[in-house]
Order: structure tokens, then C-alpha cells, then sequence
């Protein structure tokens, strides 16, 4: 699929807008109380996005109908993705530039005394996601626009989010991120989409062996949509998210007797499902939450395809020939048996039929190579809550393993590695349920994220099922969209490639190959290095308005940002930092006869509320923070800021400004990354190692234009066959024996000498990512960035090149090979033309 031609914007639609922000802002403001300032632009913000809606509004009327009246003999099938993320960020800059209306909007608000920027600064980020994941399915909607691909994105409408993340005296404080508080201008209540999802209960058969379940409470999803523009043409995307509610009214002589907690208790169950993404699940009220919440999303979403399907078709027949239904990780795995259920329970057909039917629209996108991350759920929480999905749960299980058997007889062991049913050997004696087994077996294709991830997928976790399905696993290696994460995010550089190579590479990202040429050009590397010197100042600004901290705005500005986890290795990056200012202080004007490069290290990121050991990791950051910044002996030539309450909005201003991308996952461990895309598209070199999709960048830019270091995967499998023994590396390392005994005599923390116990001994007794292993790599790296950062134009000059291998790395890209290969009629292997 190729992007739709650009449509400009006709006058009418210029017209509308004016006349409908200027409407709706009166209204705002004789609603709200005479103010000044941010009051009248948080008004001046909902007028003007219930103006652009509206248009908004209507090309998502035309696109139903344009998918609707397809046909079947259409090529591409109506792609449902569901996720439990979808990280967008902020909509009305991306609204304004897909309707080109940005130029009118800011002259209107100028008219009535407000800045375009003041307005943008007050919509805050919609909290319905977290990391990586959650910003890959935000990407995936933007092409799914921009590609005119038929589609819905299914997600949940989290009311806070996962938290809002504060810093008090250097600890991860969590708060709700009460983001809808001011109400949500930006979707759209579909009150006549409404469906039942059933918990608990039993399963009764009646007379004529028909099972049918009958759930002991009852919740309603009430659909609201996002609507997601294209930026070339008139087409949009949805992003339907689901908001749960009792289907029960209160119990009124409950609250006639005075007893207004029991009269309400079954609406606070069921409002907690909306409340919070990824719920605690140290407890056992948390993980249940989480299952219903995952089996929540899926029941709605499978509905609404169903009922859609029948609604244009008249049948069921064809549906999953009409219809890819895309699982993002496995917290949606629960959509085979889910579907199973309502074409069989609710729909009539035979086994062998549903099954066909999911097979043919079931896909499944894994994320993850450490299986602790795989998702299993308790067999007993089944029972009590989906005991009709238990039931097809095994029987999909019967069959399979009766494949299995007969395809590799008397191998019992492969038989127990594969079943949907873990029998307890992992888990301490309790039975539970596989989700990424699940999602493999009822799939017709399964892929990875990168390439490696993908090859290490089928040689590792999955590698049974591989040997079973040998043509079902795949690779689409991730991308982003270049039109938030460069048009958007970066307005000065995208002008600069618009003046030097044209627009074109707005809808194909591959016409950055065109830059090539200029990574030699001296005057456009004095154009490129203006650019990213008024992003640095940028975020200096927010640095010293947020955190009271003065960046010399000439240094380097080193960057870390993405969730806190011991394998994404942060802790190296701030053993570094630690390595670093003991050199400077020991050796003040430099080493080799050659001054210091001056340094600001940026950290940001959130850690799981229940992960310790991540949260003493943002705590030894500040600690470390508060030591190097204030000692008159470093000033300028090193400081490290972690900037609180990462998300997409502060990673707009993050990306841009940054001169090195750190992505230094152990190898083997990161499924793919986005970050270090966005990185290397606004001209930041990557330090990484041979991990993820820094391989394929690194083959596409020239690996000589990256920093990569490390143990590579197989040597990180050899030291840990042979016996890894952190202490070694340790002991072998003066500078990293000094490291880690300043932390643990409490050099960094006052003294307490308790505080980062674990930590230490962590590294020096377990060290799990091999943190040790590679940290004098990792520092003999960080000198070679130094010494190409004396030297501005060879330092530019790689940069440029970053930003012009980075074509492969689009998300449109990526959309077209789901499209190709998981997502057409073609992709199943089917001859005959859909019905």
C-alpha cells in the first residue's frame, strides 16, 4: 500500500474552523470565570478542539462509508488492533497539521490574545499508555490514516493511567494522572455502541448439549473513539476505547436502609476497570483486576467486529476472511477464546467452523524474549472468572496436543513444554494458562519485532512451536511515524530537509537517502547544527524552569529515556556518570592533554510501582544528581538531570535537543526499541549494543556512525554457560572497583552506607544483565564520543548520515509488511476470493 495523494484544504473548511472556534471559544469563556491567561487558554484549548473535531468528524463519517461499501473482492482486510496501549500524546497539533490549519489557528488565537504555543502547552497527554509499546500502536494508527488501510484500533479509557510520577527527596513518588479532569475534548461518545461482558458464574448445558454461560455480574462497554487523520489525504483511523460500568443500578433498599457503600459497591467494581493501566499485580485483588481488564477489552472489541461484519455482510460467512484481528503482546491473548465463544455460544456455528474462522483472523505480535514476561494466569482465577473460556481453553489445548503427539509420537517432553496448561512446575505446584502458547496456536502467523528479536524468538522461547509451525513465525521489524516524531516534534529540522531534499519524505521516509550527499556539505552542517543547538536550548529552558538546573547548553547532551528496568540498564549509564566525575575530580583540566568535554547526562523514565529494585535506581540517579551538580570542582564539565513524568509531550522537546541516543540493553534482551529511531531521525548518534533494531540501524546508516560496544548475544550465552562471575570483571577493573565502592560506603547518599546495599551486591554477586561484563567497553565507547565531539564537523557529519539511513524505519514501512504479509486475503495462503 502506497500513502494517498496530498488534498489541500479547501477555503471552506478554513472558513468552518474560524467560524467554530470562534463560536465555541465564546461559549468557553461565558462558562467559565472571568480570567486572564492560562484560564482563557485552557478555554481557548477545548474551542479549538471541538472546531477541528468537527472536521475531524466528518472524514471519519467518509471513511466507514468508504470501508463499508469495499466490496469482497477487496485485497486488504479491516485490521482490528488491540493493545492495551495507545500512548498518543497530544492530539491538537497533530489535528491542526493533518488539516493543514495550523497558519489559520494562530492567527485567530492572536486575535484574541493567545499564543498557538500557549494553547498547545495546556492539552496534557492522554494517559492511555506507558512505554514503547503503547507508542508503537499510537504510530500504527497515524499509517494506518496515512496508508488508507481499513481499520479500528481497541483499547481501554483509563481514567488515570498508569500514575503521574513525582520526585520527593530523590524517590518515584506515584500520584493519579487525573488527565481527564477538565473533560476530554477529543473523543467522541458513540452511546448506540454499547455491549454486555459477562465474570463468574457457571457453565449450564442444556437438553441438547448445547454449553452456555451464565456470568454472576454483568458490565456494559460503552465505546468512545479518537480519531486519528491522515496528513495526506482525507482518510482517518480509530482508536475505540472502552469504558466499563455495572449494568446494574444501585441497590435501592440497600441505600434506602442507609447503607450507601453496599448500594453502590457493584458500580466502584466495576469503575475500577477503568481507573489504572497495568494495575499492581503484587496482590491478589491486582492480578485479578488486570485479567478482567485484559478479558474486558477483548470481549467488547470482538463484539463490535462481529456485529460490524454482520451489519455489511448479512452473515457470518467470510468473516475472517473480511476481518485480521491483530493481538499487540499478549495481554489481548485471550481474543481465541473469546471468539470462539461468542461464535459458537452466540452465533450457533460448530467448532471446526469457528476454529477456522479464528485461525484465519487471529495474528499475534510478540514483544518480549525473557519468559518471565510471558503472561500465564492461575488456572483457579480462570475458573472463578472465565470458567466458558476455561472450557475452550482446553479443548483448543486437546487438539492441539493430539497434533502434536501425532506428529512427534513419544516425545511426552515436548508435549509439557507446549500445552496451553502449565501443570505447575514452574509455579510451585499451581496449574495455569499459557497466553503467549494461546495466541501461538489459535495464530496464522507470529512475529517479532527486529531481526534479531525474531530469530532469537524461534530459538529460544518459542522454539518448540517453531519446530511444530514452521512457517508461521515472521519478522516486521518496528518503526514511528515521521510525522509526529520529526514534522511535529522537530518543526526547524524538518524545514531544513523540506528546503534541502523536498516534502516528499513526509510520505515516504526512504527520501532521506537523498541527504546523503549533504552530511559533507559545510554550510548544511552549519544549518544542522543551528537547528539542534535551538532544540538544546529549548530543553536547557525546561531543565532550569522545572528543575532550578543551568546546562551549559554547548555540551554534550547525553540521553536515557524509556521505562526504568534493570535490563534497559540505566544503572550503567549512571555508573558511568560516577566513573566520569571521579576522573574530573582527580584530573580537573583533563586527560592526554586534552580538556574535558563538557557533558549533560539526561535520564528519565518510570518505574513499575511495585519494582524495587527500579526505583532504587532513580533514586541513586538523583543521589548521584545532587553530589555531581553541586561540586564547584566539576561545574560545567558534568552534569545529570533526570527530568520526572516522561511521556510523549516531554520526549518531543527530549528527542530533538539530544546529541547521543543511549540504548544499551543487554544484548539479546531488547525485543526492538522506537526510541532509537526517533533518536537517530532528529540527528542523535546512538551508543548502543548489537541489540534490538540498533543492528539494522547500524547496517543502514554504516555501523562505522554508531557507537556499538558490549558482549554480543552469543558471547553474553558463552559467559553465562561458562559460569558468570560479576566479581572478576570487578576485581580486573580499578576505575570500577572505585565506582562501586563509592556507592556502597555511601559517598552519594550521606553516608548510608544501607541505602544501596542491595544494589551493590546485586551487581557484584548476581549482576543478571551483565552490567559488569561490559562496563569497561561501555566506557572505552564513551572516550571515543568524546574525542568525535571535539571535533564538530566529522561530528555533524555522522549526524547528518543517522538522519538519512533512517528511511527503513518508518512506521508506513512497517504497515505495509502486515499488510503484505498478516493482513491481506493474500497472506493466508487462500485461493479462493472472499466471501
Amino acid at each position: 500500500m502506497t500513502p494517498q495523494s496530498p488534498s489541500a484544504q479547501p477555503d471552506a473548511a478554513q472558513q468552518a474552523l474560524v467560524a467554530q472556534f470562534e463560536s465555541a471559544y465564546r461559549l468557553e469563556l461565558a462558562q467559565s470565570a472571568p480570567a486572564q491567561g492560562s484560564a482563557s487558554a485552557a478555554a481557548a484549548l477545548r474551542a479549538a478542539a471541538t472546531a477541528a473535531r468537527s472536521l475531524l468528524a466528518e472524514r471519519w463519517a467518509q471513511t466507514q462509508a468508504e470501508d463499508a461499501a469495499r466490496g469482497s473482492a477487496h485485497p486488504v482486510r479491516r485490521v482490528h488492533y488491540l493493545s492495551m496501549e495507545f500512548l498518543m500524546g497530544r492530539a491538537l497539533s497533530n489535528a491542526l497539521a493533518a488539516l493543514g490549519l495550523e497558519a489559520d489557528l494562530s492567527r485567530v488565537l492572536a486575535a484574541q490574545g493567545q499564543s498557538l504555543g500557549q494553547v498547545l502547552e495546556r492539552e496534557p497527554d492522554a494517559a492511555l499508555g506507558n512505554g514503547g509499546l503503547g507508542r508503537l500502536a499510537a504510530c500504527f494508527l497515524d499509517s494506518f490514516a496515512e496508508l488508507g488501510l481499513p481499520s479500528f484500533g481497541y483499547g481501554l479509557r483509563y481514567q488515570y493511567g498508569m500514575f503521574a510520577q513525582a520526585i520527593q527527596d530523590g524517590r518515584q513518588v506515584e500520584a493519579p494522572d487525573d488527565w481527564m479532569r477538565h473533560g476530554a475534548p477529543w473523543e467522541v461518545p458513540r452511546v448506540e455502541v454499547r455491549y454486555s461482558v459477562g465474570f463468574g458464574g457457571r457453565v449450564q448445558v442444556d437438553e441438547g448439549g448445547q454449553r452456555r454461560w451464565l456470568p454472576s455480574e454483568m458490565l456494559e462497554a460503552q465505546a468512545y473513539d479518537f480519531i486519528v487523520p491522515a496528513h495526506h489525504s482525507q482518510r482517518v483511523s480509530t482508536l475505540r476505547q472502552w469504558h466499563a460500568s455495572a449494568a446494574q443500578p444501585i441497590d435501592f433498599k440497600a441505600f434506602c436502609q442507609g447503607d450507601y457503600a453496599a448500594a453502590a459497591r457493584h458500580r466502584v467494581t466495576a469503575d475500577a476497570l477503568n481507573w489504572v493501566l497495568y494495575p499492581d499485580d503484587s496482590s491478589e485483588a491486582g492480578r485479578e483486576l488486570r485479567l478482567k481488564q485484559e478479558a474486558f477489552l477483548v470481549s467488547a472489541s470482538l463484539q463490535d467486529v462481529i456485529a460490524r461484519h454482520l451489519r455489511e455482510a448479512g452473515s457470518l460467512q467470510g468473516l475472517g476472511l473480511g476481518n485480521a484481528i491483530h493481538l499487540n503482546d499478549t495481554h489481548p491473548a485471550l481474543a481465541p477464546a473469546e471468539l470462539m465463544r461468542l461464535l459458537m455460544d452466540e452465533q450457533g456455528l460448530g467448532w471446526d467452523e469457528a476454529w477456522t474462522i479464528t485461525r484465519q483472523a487471529v495474528s499475534y505480535t510478540n514483544h518480549t524474549l525473557m519468559p518471565e514476561a510471558l503472561e500465564t494466569w492461575p488456572v483457579r482465577m480462570f475458573e472463578a472468572l472465565l470458567p466458558r473460556h476455561l472450557e475452550i481453553i482446553y479443548e483448543i489445548n486437546s487438539r492441539f496436543l493430539a497434533e502434536v503427539r501425532a506428529k512427534f509420537p513419544g516425545d511426552d517432553a515436548l508435549l509439557s513444554r507446549v500445552s496451553l496448561i502449565d501443570e505447575g512446575q514452574q509455579y510451585g505446584g499451581e496449574r495455569r494458562v499459557r497466553m503467549a502458547a494461546l495466541s501461538i496456536v489459535a495464530s496464522h502467523r507470529v512475529n517479532g519485532v527486529a531481526a534479531l528479536h525474531s530469530e532469537l524468538m524461534v530459538q529460544t522461547i518459542f522454539a518448540d512451536y517453531a519446530a511444530i509451525f514452521p512457517g508461521r513465525f515472521h519478522n516486521v521489524t518496528n518503526g514511528v511515524t515521521p510525522r509526529r516524531w520529526l514534522a511535529q516534534a522537530n518543526p526547524q529540522l524538518a524545514s531544513l530537509l523540506d528546503a534541502r531534499i523536498g516534502q516528499g519524505w513526509r510520505q515516504d521516509l526512504s527520501e532521506l537517502r537523498q541527504l546523503t550527499p549533504a552530511a559533507a556539505d559545510a554550510a548544511f552542517q552549519q544549518q544542522f547544527s543551528a537547528v539542534k543547538r535551538a532544540n538544546k536550548q529549548r530543553l536547557a529552558d525546561l531543565i532550569r524552569r522545572e528543575l532550578g538546573i543551568q546546562v551549559n547548553v554547548d555540551s554534550l547532551f547525553d540521553v536515557q529515556i524509556k521505562r526504568i528496568h534493570e535490563y534497559k540498564r540505566q544503572l550503567l549509564n549512571i555508573l558511568h556518570v560516577v566513573a566520569r566525575y571521579q576522573a574530573i575530580v582527580a584530573n580537573p583540566d583533563g586527560v592526554d592533554g586534552k580538556p574535558w568535554v563538557p557533558r549533560t547526562v539526561i535520564i528519565a523514565g518510570k518505574a513499575a510501582s511495585a519494582y524495587l529494585t527500579a526505583k532504587s535506581i532513580i533514586q541513586l540517579a538523583h543521589d548521584v544528581a545532587r553530589v555531581v551538580n553541586s561540586d564547584p570542582r566539576v561545574g560545567d564539565k558534568l552534569k545529570l538531570v533526570y527530568l520526572p513524568n516522561y511521556g510523549v509531550s516531554l520526549a518531543e522537546v527530549i528527542i530533538p535537543a539530544a546529541d547521543l541516543s543511549e540504548q544499551i540493553s543487554t544484548a539479546g534482551t531488547e525485543a526492538s526499541g522506537t526510541g532509537n529511531m526517533k533518536f537517530a531521525l532528529n540527528g542523535a548518534l546512538t551508543i548502543g549494543t548489537w541489540d534490538g533494531a540498533n543492528i539494522e540501524m547500524a547496517q543502514a546508516m554504516g555501523v562505522e556512525n554508531m557507537f556499538v560496544f558490549g558482549l554480543r548475544t552469543e558471547a553474553v550465552a558463552r559467559v553465562l554457560a561458562l559460569g558468570y562471575d560479576p566479581r572478576l570483571y570487578v576485581e580486573q577493573n580499578a576505575q570500577l572497583q572505585r565506582v562501586i565502592q563509592s556507592i556502597a560506603e555511601g559517598e552519594f547518599s550521606s553516608g548510608d552506607v544501607q541505602r544501596y546495599r542491595a544494589l551493590t551486591e546485586m551487581l557484584l554477586n548476581r549482576d543478571a544483565y551483565l552490567l559488569m561484563a561490559d562496563f569497561a567497553a561501555y566506557v572505552d565507547k564513551q572516550a571515543e564520543v568524546d574525542a568525535l565531539y571535539r571535533q564538530p564537523e566529522a561530528w555533524l557529519q555522522r549526524a547528518v548520515l543517522n538522519v538519512a539511513g533512517m528511511g527503513d524505519f518508518s512506521s508506513d514501512r512497517t504497515i505495509a509488511e502486515y499488510v503484505e504479509r498478516v493482513w491481506s486475503v493474500k497472506s493466508l495462503g487462500l485461493n479462493q476470493p472472499r466471501a
